[in-house]
C-alpha cells in the first residue's frame, strides 16, 4: 500500500489518562499536529460531576507541567484538584505522627523543596476526561469503539476495529492497559507477578482535618494511605491481602470505618465512611520490549507498578512527553511521517524510558517486600532506613525531587517552566 494512501499517520490505542494525554500532546506539539492523528476509545466520559470518583491518582509535577503543555490542565477545575503540602510515612510498630511530632516518621515537605505543593489528588475519571476533552478541541478523530485486532505489514499497520470498520496507519501506539490487545497484537511479551496483594479504595470523612497532608502508614499486610480530597474527605488506598480485602468489602460501614481507624492508629481520629467501596489486583509488570516495526507501547501497557509510591499514572505521563519528544526531534531534523514508525527512531524512546522505568519499578517493588513484611529483622532494618532519609537532606531532597518528577532523564516540557 502507498503510504499516501494510509488513512492516519498515527493511532494511539487507548484513550485513558495517559493515552489521551498523549494524543493531545502529539495535536499540539509544533512539529508533529499537521500529521493525521486518531485516538481509539470506547468509553465516553461525561463531564465530571460533584461527586468525587472512587479512583483517584496522586498527580506529580511533571505530569501536572505535561498535562499543562497540551492544554488539558486549565480544564481540570481547581475545586477537583487538592494539592497536598506535606506527606508523613511511619513504620506499624511506630506511634502515629503529627506535622508536630515526626521524630518517628518521614516527613516530605513542600516547602523544604522550596515548592508550592508536593502534588494533587485528583480523580482518575477527571484527568481523564480533560485530555479528551482538550483532543475534541483540537479536532482529534476519535474512533468510540474497542479495538480488535491489529496486523502489521511493511508499509503499514491494518487496524480492524469492533464495530467492523478498518483504516490504515503508519505507526500505532498502545496505550490500552495492563490486559492491552494491542501489544497481544505485536506478540510482545509482559512479565508479570501478582503481588498476592488487593488495594481497598474508599472516601471517608476524619475527626480530625486531613491538614492537606498524605498519610502513610505500613502494616504488615501493605499500607494503609489516607490522599487528602478538596471536599475534606480522604481517600483511602489500604493494601492488604486478597482474602482481607474480600472481608473488609463486606463489611457494614462502623465495622469498616473501626477497621480502618485501627490500621491508621487513627492518626485523624474517628473514621465515617463516606463514599462507595472497591478492591483491586495489584501486580508488577514489565515487558522486555517498547517497540516493533510500526508499533510502540506505554504506560500500563508497557508497565504495572505497586501504588504505594503513587508513581502508576506519573511514569505514563512521562512515557507520553517522551515518545512526543522523540518523535518532534526526529520529524524536526527531516524525517517523514513515514519514517516515524521505524525501528531506529522507535528505539530511542525504548532505550530512555525502559532504563528510567526500570528503576522506579525495581525501587517500588523493593520497598514493597521491604515493607509488607511482618520480619522483625527486617523491621528493625525499615524503621531504622526511615530514620536515616529523616535525618539526611540530601537523601529526603533526592526521594522528594524523584517523587515530583523532576530529577533524572526528564522530557524537556517537564524540565521547562
Amino acid at each position: 500500500m502507498n503510504k499516501h494512501q494510509l488513512d492516519f499517520d498515527i493511532v494511539i490505542c487507548g484513550g485513558g489518562m495517559v493515552g489521551a494525554t498523549l494524543t493531545a500532546l502529539l495535536a499540539t506539539d509544533r512539529h508533529l499536529k499537521s500529521l493525521r492523528i486518531a485516538l481509539i476509545e470506547a468509553q465516553i466520559l461525561s463531564p465530571p460531576t460533584d461527586e468525587v470518583d472512587v479512583r483517584v491518582s496522586a498527580i506529580s509535577r511533571a505530569s501536572e507541567r505535561i498535562l499543562s503543555h497540551c492544554g488539558a490542565w486549565s480544564l481540570i477545575q481547581p475545586s477537583r484538584r487538592c494539592a497536598y503540602q506535606d506527606m508523613m510515612v511511619w513504620d506499624g510498630e511506630s506511634i502515629a505522627p503529627d506535622l508536630n511530632n515526626t521524630q518517628l516518621a518521614l516527613h516530605f515537605s513542600a516547602a523544604s523543596m522550596a515548592e508550592p505543593n508536593l502534588g494533587y489528588i485528583i480523580a482518575n475519571n477527571c484527568v481523564q476526561w480533560a485530555a479528551l476533552e482538550r483532543c475534541n478541541q483540537l479536532g482529534v478523530t476519535r474512533f468510540a469503539t474497542a479495538l480488535s485486532s491489529v496486523k502489521f505489514e511493511e508499509t503499514h499497520a491494518l487496524i480492524q476495529l469492533n464495530d467492523g470498520r478498518s483504516i490504515t496507519a503508519s505507526l500505532v501506539v498502545g496505550a490500552d492497559g495492563t490486559k492491552s490487545v494491542s501489544r497481544d497484537c505485536a506478540d510482545i511479551k509482559a512479565h508479570v507477578k501478582s503481588y498476592e496483594q488487593s488495594a481497598l479504595v474508599i472516601h471517608v470523612r476524619t475527626e480530625h482535618p486531613h491538614q492537606h497532608t498524605a498519610w502513610q502508614r505500613f502494616l504488615s499486610a501493605g499500607p494503609i494511605a489516607f490522599l487528602p480530597l478538596n471536599d475534606g474527605r480522604s481517600s483511602i488506598v489500604w493494601t492488604t491481602t486478597p482474602d482481607h480485602a474480600a472481608q473488609l468489602l463486606k463489611l457494614d460501614d462502623v465495622a469498616l470505618a473501626v477497621a480502618i481507624g485501627h490500621a491508621s492508629d487513627y492518626v485523624l481520629g474517628d473514621i465515617e465512611i463516606a463514599g462507595v467501596r472497591a478492591a483491586f489486583p495489584l501486580q508488577f509488570a514489565h515487558v522486555d520490549e517498547y517497540c516493533r516495526p510500526r508499533f510502540v507501547l506505554v504506560g500500563d501497557a508497557a508497565h504495572s507498578i505497586h501504588p504505594l509510591a503513587g508513581q502508576g499514572v506519573n511514569l505514563g505521563m512521562m512515557d507520553a512527553a517522551s515518545l512526543v519528544q522523540v518523535l518532534s526531534d526526529a520529524h524536526q531534523a527531516g524525517a517523514s511521517a513515514d519514517a516515524l514508525s521505524e525501528l531506529h527512531v522507535l528505539r530511542r524512546f525504548e532505550r530512555w524510558r525502559k532504563s528510567e522505568n526500570t528503576v522506579a519499578l525495581g525501587m517500588v517493588d523493593t520497598l514493597n517486600r521491604l515493607f509488607s513484611n511482618d520480619n522483625m529483622t527486617v523491621g528493625m532494618v525499615r524503621r531504622t532506613g526511615l530514620r536515616a532519609v529523616e535525618n539526611v537532606p540530601m537523601l529526603k531532597r533526592f526521594f522528594t525531587q524523584h517523587a515530583l518528577g523532576i530529577a533524572g532523564d526528564a522530557p524537556r516540557m517537564v524540565k521547562a517552566v
